[in-house]
């Protein structure tokens, strides 16, 4: 009996290495936050600030939710890049890190306090979520 990692397609391994990147790309959201926080003064347990919390609320709301909107997508990618990469691998690891890409320059242009700034990238990032 073939052991799973032998019914792989032979290029699945860049399917992990998108994810690895996504993953990377995550933890860098999650040090923006972090930073975010300290700068602006924003303690846990609060998810998303308020006027009474810091008199940069908006500013730091921008960050958390570009993060949190990254994490919102994360279940549905990862399945699809899963999934799709048994039939098509190297398809999906060129959807994916474009996608990976696209949620970089998203939560750039959301964390610098004009959420518009999100959309230029942001359409090519609702083309890879469709």
């Amino acid at each position: 009996m073939a052991g799973i990692v032998e019914l792989l397609p032979k290029e699945y391994g860049y399917i992990l290495l998108t994810l690895a990147a996504y993953y990377v790309l995550n933890i860098y959201m999650q040090i923006q936050v972090g930073r975010a926080r300290k700068k602006y003064n924003v303690l846990y347990p609060i998810l998303y600030a308020t006027e009474a919390d810091s008199k940069d609320f908006k500013l730091f709301n921008c960050i958390q939710r570009g993060h949190q909107n990254s994490l919102e997508s994360l279940p549905i990618f990862f399945v699809m890049m899963v999934v799709g990469g048994l039939k098509h691998p190297l398809i999906c690891t060129g959807l994916g890190l474009g996608y990976t890409v696209s949620r970089y320059f998203y939560f750039t242009g959301y964390s610098s306090g004009n959420p518009k700034k999100r959309l230029p990238i942001g359409y090519v990032d609702s083309i890879y979520n469709s």
